[in-house]
């Protein structure tokens, strides 16, 4: 009958040994320092119907094309939704006012005319943010504004 010796198996299974140790070491630091950062705690979010918006600071964004006299134009431009618009064969001058209660609203405006002048402006609540104007033959114009 073999004796079983504890050094023996000690000296024998210590690498499974020490895994075993370091892993259970591990482990408890892990979980301790998932308690101590707060990892466990529930977060709070407001529900969707505090997010809406109230309406409280309506905001009017005007757009304007004008262009020398006769110029007929084709008029691109984002309506209060950001989806995109088209007027064909519009005679200048042409303006369109949108209206939102969102924080910003993307304006952007582009046009195209057969006249020898076309200019286009942005207006948010009566301050004009963007203006801009050339004198090409049938030329093409931008005006945006991204935080309207």
């Amino acid at each position: 009958m073999s004796r079983v010796s504890v050094g023996r198996v000690v000296r024998q299974r210590w690498t499974i040994i020490v895994t075993v140790v370091v892993v259970a070491i591990v482990g408890f630091s892990v979980y301790r320092l998932h308690g101590i950062f707060g990892s466990t705690n529930t977060v709070s979010r407001p529900s969707a119907d505090a997010l809406e918006n109230t309406g409280y600071n309506p905001k009017r964004v005007r757009l304007d094309v004008f262009g020398s006299p006769g110029t007929v134009a084709t008029i691109n431009y984002l309506d209060a939704d950001a989806q995109p618009q088209r007027a064909d064969d519009v005679t200048l001058p042409w303006s369109t006012t949108l209206a939102t209660d969102d924080p910003t609203l993307f304006a952007d405006l582009r046009a195209q005319g057969d006249g020898a002048q076309i200019g286009c402006r942005i207006t948010v609540n009566g301050v004009v943010t963007d203006e801009r104007t050339t004198d090409n033959v049938n030329g093409y114009i931008a005006c945006m504004d991204k935080s309207a």
